[in-house]
């Protein structure tokens, strides 16, 4: 069970490596790019509803506009090609993906919303780290990164998910916490107030 538990720590640890050199060797895509790095961002700007053609590694000019109206969903200078702002606010969202599709990919669709709200609140609580990489990966706070499905690919009901959440959406209102009442095994957690109930999760403060 160790070696597992070792394994999947391990593998994770890669995955997030790997994003972080993504978003690195993505922060200068523009026009005319081809590769690898292209078609990833054109699949994820489909996942979120930003391109609507198949995805095939060229930079051209329905990928700018759909990198312009990302930019300006998120509050980037809409300027058509990914610079390191960019890059890194599709990292965090990738991230995040990951971490709902893990948590919560057998949820509604508002319920996948409110997850990544709970992730979201974390962010901007003093009682987390004030960064996605540090709450999502910060010890024991997310079962999906301890057990290897925070590796799995996240589908398009989990980037919108977390795009709704980034715009403010949040049902949970302002909750830091959520479980699974039939499962957990924290008593800890039941000392929380509970905020709103939404599919198998109670989400508290």
């Amino acid at each position: 069970m160790k070696l597992v538990k070792l394994l999947i720590t391990a593998f994770t640890f890669v995955l997030c490596i790997s994003y972080t050199l993504n978003s690195a060797d993505a922060s200068q895509l523009v026009k005319g790019s081809r590769g690898h790095h292209v078609l990833q961002l054109q699949k994820e700007l489909k996942y979120l509803g930003y391109f609507h053609s198949a995805p095939t590694g060229y930079y051209g000019t329905i990928t700018a506009s759909a990198v312009k109206s990302f930019q300006q969903d998120f509050r980037i200078e809409a300027v058509g090609f990914v610079g390191p702002r960019t890059a890194r606010k599709l990292a965090d969202i990738n991230m995040a993906a990951h971490t709902v599709y893990g948590e919560a990919r057998g949820e509604s669709y508002k319920g996948q919303v409110a997850v990544a709200a709970v992730i979201l609140n974390r962010v901007h609580s003093r009682k987390f780290p004030n960064t996605l990489h540090g709450v999502i990966h910060q010890k024991n706070a997310f079962s999906a990164v301890q057990d290897g499905q925070y590796t799995l690919q996240p589908d398009s009901t989990a980037y919108r998910a977390v795009k709704a959440a980034y715009r403010g959406w949040d049902p949970t209102y302002g909750s830091l916490y959520y479980y699974n009442p039939r499962i957990t095994t924290s008593k800890w957690i039941y000392t929380r107030p509970i905020t709103y109930k939404l599919g198998h999760h109670q989400f508290a403060r």
